[in-house]
């Protein structure tokens, strides 16, 4: 088997996607990176998996985190390299849908760890208990339970429905 053979075997052997991880993972970048880890663990029982510290040695060039079955990826920004967070722009034009088992007791825990509430919670009409939190570092998170399953067509009917009211 010659070099380029080997090389080829070996690549074939490793998973385009990593293990544990889904096609989409979202990057966030974050003005105080190291305090929003410990809010995402405070707040969604998040779990560092990997954390790197930038070449200043405080910051955070990259970390990796287990919410759930999911992983984030974030980092301090670095404006420079255009990596900027909510804070320099001025908000976020994207929010994080987080399903969880009891979507009460962690937006109140959320709320507590220094969320701001956007959205109470409520049970929607496509069938989630759901609210909105901005965190305290810009990012916007939907955090819902699906309570009820409902059809496509049922969808349509009460989405008309509250738009009415």
């Amino acid at each position: 088997m010659g070099i380029q053979s080997k090389e080829r075997a070996m690549a074939e052997k490793v998973r385009p996607i990593p293990e544990g991880y889904h096609a989409v993972t979202p990057y966030l970048v974050v003005r105080g990176a190291a305090a929003a880890i410990e809010f995402y663990e405070k707040a969604f029982g998040a779990e560092v998996r990997f954390r790197l510290a930038g070449p200043d040695g405080t910051s955070v060039m990259h970390a990796e985190l287990q919410i759930g079955d999911s992983i984030i990826m974030l980092s301090d920004e670095a404006p420079e390299m255009g990596s900027k967070s909510p804070a320099t722009l001025d908000g976020t034009p994207v929010t994080i849908y987080l399903y969880v088992e009891d979507v009460d007791a962690v937006f109140d825990r959320a709320i507590k760890a220094g969320g701001t509430s956007v959205m109470p919670l409520e049970d929607m009409f496509w069938g989630d208990r759901h609210g909105q939190l901005l965190d305290p570092f810009g990012h916007r998170w939907s955090v819902a339970t699906h309570v009820d399953d409902v059809s496509a067509e049922e969808v349509e009917k009460r989405a008309a429905a509250a738009c009415k009211g």
